[in-house]
């Protein structure tokens, strides 16, 4: 037993190390406030190992074949670029439009995720043979640093940006975002709050990039059918002359 949990330390180490160093910054700085910040950081961060081992000790032999499958399938946003092309496929104008912008949510998502924050953030991975991540869950380990999950930002910003024009859509994929955010997690590769963060990312970049793309977009002439019965109705202000002349000749 003593062999086993000196082989998890190193795991819990790296799990907090982020949450460490922050907390530390804090105190340095010192004030009440920055005290207690200090301290949930720390909480933060012991919480984060805690669950990650959890998930890492509870057998889920019916979960793990299907989880490790879409978390492969999401890599390099392949799951979400499919929905996509589906989307511009079968879905009309409405479809390619919000295809045009759940690819561009990607784009960006995966920009700032990965050249700014994890670069900026060098989290290591987690250790999962030592803590004891099944091997039948596993695949493969990113060369990339940990925080925060490239899946679960790209998946949300897709959910985000595809959800403005179709809400129910939307949050059926916000709905998958979550479970592959949490395959991240189940196959080792992630902690919780690296997919936690990461999805909040999405959420925001996508919520913008979609907004964005709403008001650069020309606003929509009226065909011409409309804008010929519009041609053919007198305005307001002839109708009234109108009806005011008719008055008088039979007054």
């Amino acid at each position: 037993m003593a062999r086993r949990d000196s082989a998890r330390a190193p795991a819990a180490d790296t799990a907090g190390a982020v949450a460490q160093r922050l907390a530390d910054e804090l105190v340095r700085q010192g004030g009440p406030v920055r005290q207690r910040a200090a301290g949930a950081l720390r909480d933060l961060g012991a919480l984060d190992q805690a669950v990650y081992s959890a998930i890492a000790a509870t057998p889920t032999p019916a979960l793990d074949e299907p989880l490790r499958r879409l978390s492969n399938a999401a890599n390099n946003s392949g799951l979400w670029l499919a929905t996509a092309a589906g989307l511009a496929v079968v879905g009309g104008s409405a479809g390619r439009r919000a295809a045009v912008r759940g690819t561009m949510a990607i784009g960006v998502t995966s920009a700032l995720v990965n050249l700014v924050v994890k670069a900026a953030w060098s989290r290591p991975r987690p250790d999962r043979a030592s803590i004891g991540v099944p091997v039948r869950r596993n695949v493969r380990m990113p060369t990339s640093t940990s925080f925060p999950s490239g899946h679960a930002a790209s998946g949300f910003a897709f959910a985000a940006a595809i959800g403005r024009d179709q809400p129910w859509l939307g949050m059926v994929l916000r709905f998958l975002s979550a479970t592959v955010a949490y395959s991240r997690v189940h196959t080792g590769v992630h902690y919780p709050g690296d997919a936690v963060v990461g999805a909040l990312i999405g959420e925001g970049i996508g919520e913008t990039v979609a907004g964005l793309m709403d008001r650069r977009a020309p606003a929509r002439r009226p065909s011409r059918s409309r804008r010929d019965k519009q041609a053919e109705l007198p305005d307001a202000a002839e109708s009234a002359a109108l009806a005011d002349q008719h008055g008088s000749e039979t007054g």
